[in-house]
């Protein structure tokens, strides 16, 4: 039960035969019983989720169905505002945070019925390494091995099976990232599509707040419950809640007139020899279901990298902006990564923050052009497996920008920069058993299609069905 997904258990709920109370009890009793040693939630807010599923049980009694959402247990990470609960955002400077309203995205969550659990765990303010005092999310597939990045707690509780579905975030792949190291389905947005209202930010124009969910479909109804405007956000853009394909059982769905953009080169230079296999295995089953399969060139992989690492300078600039209020003025209080991170944006002049953006713009550039003739583009989320890990170095390594970053960035920092959207899904395990995953991406505002292409691929194959012995 606690692997299903959103659109099965919302279908038990609906006819009754599963009840919204019983789910959410049996939930936290597990989260109980696991999180002690994977280190997920930040907080687990039982109260508020007993109550607000005692009131989703007694709507759809009285036959107001609210959606697929109604009555099903969700969590949110730790950068989203929750009245009256504390969001740190994975950092000891904000332990009393405690917001006085919900951030957009906790709201819409609540009028389609979800039962918000708790809080994430994350890196410190949504970067790449954890404050000293707090938690380390674990890998269920090895505790020995990374996470993902900032959104590390939304994909440990996924792949676990300690809530159905999560909010993460993504910056520079972190959505991507821990959908690929935990073996879940990843949708990082078009940037804008989901307002930003009362999340904490790392890199405002760089941000992105997303899904992480066990199948495409069940990503499409998260996204279709968050998406929108907000005239509190003025990023927010001004177009409908998109229509995501229906959650049916789309075996034997054909894919015809569908062009999905593969470059071998970048896909497979450089890149572990499994993670290669395993997309190119995938692109073979999209193929096989009909869709196009277009040679597209991208600029050579070294370009990219490149390209790719002007995003450090964007990033530490703007997470200066952002955490104004409490750097450098508590500057002591921060963990040593993300302090580090922080001292390298105070020293970014205008200068050089301009020609980090004319790089942006330029690879922004090279996808439009390699997009004009095709509708979506094949490549993998991230070049490795997930790589061996210890706590204490995640808690305590200063920030290291180099070669090695870039590289691990390259498949995620360009959609960061285009703000296109992408799809993360499982296609294959490794010969040590950890997840391999495939990484679709879009033109804007394409989040349908993607996610019609990840349920016409889980349809065929077996890899979305596989979960972490626990």
């Amino acid at each position: 039960m606690h692997f299903g997904t959103i659109a099965e258990t919302a279908t038990l709920i609906r006819a009754k035969r599963l009840s919204p109370v019983e789910l959410t009890r049996s939930v936290l009793a597990r989260v109980d019983r696991l999180d002690r040693r994977l280190h997920s939630y930040a907080t687990v807010m039982e109260e508020q989720a007993l109550a607000a599923a005692e009131r989703a049980a007694a709507e759809i009694a009285a036959g107001d169905w609210r959606g697929p959402l109604h009555g099903v247990p969700v969590a949110v990470k730790d950068l989203c505002f929750t009245r009256g609960v504390r969001t740190m955002g994975g950092a000891r400077v904000l332990a009393d945070h405690v917001p006085e309203f919900d951030a957009t995205v906790v709201t819409r969550l609540a009028a389609a019925g979800a039962v918000l659990l708790g809080k994430l765990n994350l890196t410190e303010g949504a970067m790449g390494g954890y404050h000293p005092e707090l938690p380390v999310p674990c890998n269920p597939w090895n505790p020995g091995r990374w996470a993902g990045a900032s959104s590390s707690g939304s994909g440990v509780a996924t792949a676990a099976g300690l809530c159905f579905g999560s909010l993460g975030s993504d910056t520079g792949g972190s959505i991507r990232f821990p959908a690929a190291c935990n073996g879940t389905v990843g949708l990082k947005p078009t940037w804008g599509r989901v307002s930003r209202y009362g999340v904490l930010a790392l890199a405002e124009s760089l941000d992105h707040v997303g899904p992480l969910t066990r199948s495409s479909a069940d990503a499409g109804i998260m996204l279709q419950a968050i998406a929108g405007p907000d005239r509190n956000d003025p990023t927010a853009l001004p177009v409908s809640v998109p229509e995501m394909p229906a959650p049916l059982d789309r075996r034997g769905e054909r894919l015809e007139g569908i062009r999905i953009g593969f470059d071998q080169r970048y896909a497979v230079r450089d890149v572990d020899a499994q993670v290669s296999a395993a997309v190119v295995a995938a692109v073979e089953v999209l193929a096989g279901l009909g869709a196009e399969i277009v040679e597209v060139r991208l600029p050579d992989v070294d370009e990219i990298d490149e390209y790719v690492a002007a995003w450090s300078v964007l990033c530490t600039a703007e997470a200066v902006a952002a955490h104004r209020a409490t750097y450098p003025s508590r500057r002591d209080e921060y963990g040593a990564f993300f302090c580090g991170w922080l001292d390298l944006g105070a020293q970014v002049s205008g200068a050089e923050y301009a020609t980090a953006n004319n790089a942006r713009a330029a690879l922004t550039g090279h996808l439009r052009t390699a997009f004009a003739h095709i509708d979506a583009l094949a490549c993998p989320a991230m070049p490795d497996l997930p790589f061996p890990v210890t706590p204490e170095a995640l808690r305590s390594s200063p920030p290291v920008v180099d070669e090695g970053v870039f590289r691990l960035q390259r498949f995620t920092v360009p959609f960061d920069y285009n703000g296109a959207p992408t799809l993360t899904l499982p296609c294959g395990r490794s010969s040590e058993g950890l997840p391999l995953s495939l990484q679709l991406a879009g033109k804007p505002l394409a989040e349908p299609l993607l996610c019609r292409l990840g349920a016409a691929y889980e349809a065929a194959t077996e890899w979305h069905d596989m979960h972490p012995d626990l």
